[in-house]
C-alpha cells in the first residue's frame, strides 16, 4: 500500500522523532511512503523507511530533482508549489498527518475529499480525520480503513 506522510517543513525535535518512527513503521510493513521530498517530517520519515527497508517517492514542489532529500528513491519533479500537495495525497491510499501548517491542512482536506483516510498525530483538529497519539495507531488506522 501507498502512504502518503504529510507534515511540516521545519519541525522540532518530538516531531522529528514521531516522523522518523512513522517511516520506520511503513518500512518494516513494506509499504511504499509518498511525501513531498524535501525536508522536516518528509525527510524525517524518510530516513525512517530507509533504515528498514521502505521506499519512497518524492513529489517535489520545484522542478530539481536534486531538491530531494537524501532518503527520497523517486524523486518527480512538479514546478508547482503547493499545488503538488493534490498529487502527494493522490499518489497514497491513505495519509498520516504530523503537526503541520496551511500546507498539511490543505493535503489532509485533498486526501478527504478524495475519500483517503487520514490519521494525525499533534495535527490540525478536522472533522473525518482520525486523531491517534502515536505511529503506531496511526498506522493501524490507515490500514483498517483502508481495506
Amino acid at each position: 500500500m501507498r502512504i502518503s506522510v504529510i507534515g511540516g517543513g521545519r519541525i522540532g525535535e518530538d516531531d522529528t522523532d514521531l516522523a522518523h518512527r512513522v517511516g520506520r513503521l511503513l518500512g518494516a510493513h513494506d509499504h511504499t511512503l509518498v511525501c513531498g521530498g524535501c525536508g522536516g517530517v518528509m525527510e524525517a520519515a524518510c530516513r525512517g523507511a530507509k533504515e528498514t527497508g521502505g521506499r519512497t517517492i518524492g513529489i517535489l514542489p520545484g522542478d530539481s530533482a536534486a531538491d530531494a532529500n537524501p532518503h527520497v528513491d523517486v524523486p518527480i519533479v512538479t514546478s508547482m508549489g503547493n499545488a503538488r500537495n493534490v498529487l502527494v495525497v493522490l499518489n497514497g491510499d491513505a495519509a498520516i498527518a504530523i503537526d503541520g501548517a496551511y500546507g498539511t491542512l490543505s493535503e489532509i482536506a485533498h486526501a478527504l475529499d478524495f475519500g483517503r483516510p487520514v490519521a494525525g498525530i499533534g495535527s490540525h483538529d478536522v472533522e473525518g480525520m482520525a486523531a491517534v497519539d502515536s505511529p503506531e495507531a496511526a498506522l493501524e488506522h490507515v490500514e483498517s480503513a483502508a481495506q
